[in-house]
C-alpha cells in the first residue's frame, strides 16, 4: 500500500498500478506532474493570501490594470496589514524615518560648519600673511630710518666747534 495516498476502493496495489499506467503509460506520478483535469475553480475568500489584495466587484477594468509607483494597495497587502495600518503609519517606521530626516539635517548642519570653519581658516592664514608682509616693510623701513638717523648723527657732529 502506498505510504501516502491510500485509495479505500483499492485494495491491491497491482491494480492501482495497472490503472495509472492505463491512464498515463509513459509518466509516473509525482508532486510536480500535470493532471488531466483542470484544477477546480477558486472561490473569492474574504481572507487574502500573503501578498495579494482584496479587490471589490465594483473595481473597474482600468483600476485593475493600472499599475505603477504611485498606486497603493487597497486592501490587505503585505504582511496582512490592512487599510487602517498603512506601513507609512507604523510607528517604528515613522520613527526611524525621522531618524533619518534628522541625520541628514546634522550632516547639512556640519558640511555648512565645516564649510565656515574653512573659510574662516582661510582668512586667518591671509590675515598672518598680511602682517608678516607689514612686519618686513616695518623693518625695512626701521632699518631705513636708522641709516637716515646715522647720516645725521655724522653731519651733526660738526656743529657746536666754536663754543665748547
Amino acid at each position: 500500500m502506498p505510504l501516502f495516498k491510500s485509495n479505500p476502493n483499492n485494495t491491491s496495489p497491482t491494480r492501482s498500478v495497472d490503472q495509472q499506467s492505463a491512464t498515463s503509460p509513459t509518466r509516473k506520478r509525482s508532486i510536480f506532474s500535470s493532471r488531466n483535469s483542470p484544477p477546480p475553480p477558486r472561490a473569492a475568500s474574504p481572507s487574502s493570501g500573503f501578498f495579494s489584495r482584496r479587490r471589490s466587484d465594483s473595481t473597474s477594468s482600468s483600476d485593475r490594470d493600472s499599475s505603477g509607483p504611485g498606486r497603493r494597495s487597497n486592501g490587505n497587502g503585505f504582511l496582512g496589514m490592512g487599510r487602517s495600518n498603512r506601513l507609512q503609519d507604523d510607528p517604528s517606521i515613522r520613527g526611524a524615518r525621522e531618524k533619518v530626516a534628522d541625520a541628514e539635517n546634522a550632516e547639512k548642519e556640519a558640511d555648512r560648519a565645516l564649510i565656515e570653519a574653512r573659510q574662516r581658516v582661510r582668512l586667518a592664514h591671509e590675515h598672518v600673511k598680511n602682517l608678516e608682509r607689514e612686519a618686513v616693510e616695518d623693518a625695512k623701513r626701521a632699518k631705513a630710518k636708522q641709516a637716515e638717523a646715522k647720516i645725521v648723527s655724522k653731519s651733526a657732529k660738526g656743529l657746536g666747534r666754536h663754543g665748547n
